[in-house]
């Protein structure tokens, strides 16, 4: 055997007893780690480990991407005068935001890049910053968007941390820290145009999570507007569309009564709530567990920015009662009455089409006014040509 060859043997010889020698350590190392997760895992329920991260798939619906294989960098395609661009929020969290100009300079944004987009944020229209729902992105959202363009806004549609094309996982924290940060970053490039916070379904929890930091930063938002409000995610869960669904239809009302419930108190009489005694605390306990509160109707109590609430007739997934109890802890709370407002939509809109009603623009517009009282506002609404029944709640 060659010199050579006699070094690779015993290098490789040396290498195998060295291994050898480690290897009772590694099994010792690795035989902890297993001990650690089998007592992780046994000491909490099946429940536990299944109801928290099946409650925060539910209440967020990222993972669902319809409509599918859309390029979320090229909104053009969807909406002309709109560029894609993306903030920064912290170390591992990048949003991507869609900005549409007003559809008044539709013709000047033709070629234009993210630059000339930023500098007319200051022209002088009112912005938006819209925050959807959940189960959704900028494109699902883009009927909104081109119809608050034509009315000269500006929107920024702002997808949260694991939303569309941004990175990070949703919390309820990093949801309201990605509104505020949008909303800074949108404020320091205004001049002096208002900027108004909107949310949309769970996107009003998280305007007034984030309208509550601004408001404690000592820089109120100009204005919040809330579309399909509920009052926090707990009671919205109870009401949550696939839970109903899992439920058949309330029992008699000599029937509710013998199972210690009322004709008055559907909820306790859904046999979901009746049959499984412990299923509304699992859900309780699951969003306790992973923080998920979103409480408007907490968060209210401490603004001071102009909220206008607006909300379906007939919106089945959050109910009227949700938003009319919202309206009424804001107006209580508020030393300034007049600045807190509520319109009421006849049927037809439901939960995800208010935008399609003719008297939304001007709605909104008067938000924006600071010359005229809102309050005059919803009066000229009920004259409106094509609204049969527009309630306005004072």
């Amino acid at each position: 055997m060659e010199p050579d060859e006699r070094d690779s043997v015993a290098a490789w010889w040396h290498m195998v007893v060295r291994n050898l020698r480690s290897f009772p350590h590694s099994c010792s190392t690795l035989r902890r780690k297993i001990a650690s997760l089998c007592d992780s895992f046994t000491s909490k329920s099946l429940k536990e480990h299944i109801c928290p991260p099946l409650m925060h798939m539910l209440i967020f619906v990222n993972f669902f991407k319809a409509p599918f294989l859309v390029d979320l960098k090229k909104p053009e395609l969807k909406i002309p005068h709109t560029v894609n661009f993306y903030i920064k929020v912290e170390p591992g969290v990048i949003l991507g935001i869609w900005h549409t100009v007003p559809s008044c300079r539709a013709e000047d944004a033709k070629g234009k890049g993210r630059s000339w987009y930023e500098a007319a944020l200051c022209d002088g229209n009112p912005i938006v910053v819209y925050l959807h729902g959940s189960a959704q992105h900028s494109d699902n959202s883009s009927f909104v968007i081109q119809v608050l363009s034509n009315g000269g806004f500006h929107v920024l549609s702002v997808d949260y941390r694991g939303f569309g094309d941004s990175t990070g996982t949703p919390t309820e924290d990093g949801l309201t820290a990605d509104a505020v940060c949008v909303y800074e970053w949108t404020k320091a490039r205004s001049g002096t145009t208002p900027v108004c916070l909107w949310g949309h379904s769970l996107g009003t929890g998280v305007a007034t999570n984030a309208a509550k930091v601004l408001e404690e930063k000592g820089f109120p938002a100009d204005a919040i507007i809330l579309e399909a409000p509920f009052t926090n995610i707990w009671v919205a869960s109870i009401n949550y569309p696939l839970l109903k669904h899992l439920s058949l239809a309330p029992l008699p009302p000599w029937r509710a009564e013998g199972a210690g419930g009322s004709a008055a108190c559907p909820v306790a009489t859904r046999p979901i709530y009746r049959k499984l005694p412990g299923f509304l605390r699992s859900i309780m306990d699951a969003l306790r567990k992973d923080k998920l509160v979103f409480p408007s109707d907490e968060n209210v109590k401490f603004l001071s920015s102009p909220l206008l609430i607006i909300h379906g007739e007939d919106d089945k997934t959050v109910p009227l009662e949700f938003g009319k109890k919202l309206y009424e802890i804001a107006h209580n709370a508020y030393r300034n009455k007049e600045r807190v407002k509520m319109v009421i939509f006849p049927p037809g809109f439901r939960h995800n089409s208010l935008c399609k009603s003719p008297a939304l623009l001007h709605t909104v517009r008067q938000q924006y006014k600071k010359d005229a009282p809102i309050v005059n506002l919803y009066f000229s609404l009920l004259n409106l040509k094509g609204i049969k029944k527009l309630q306005a709640v004072f």
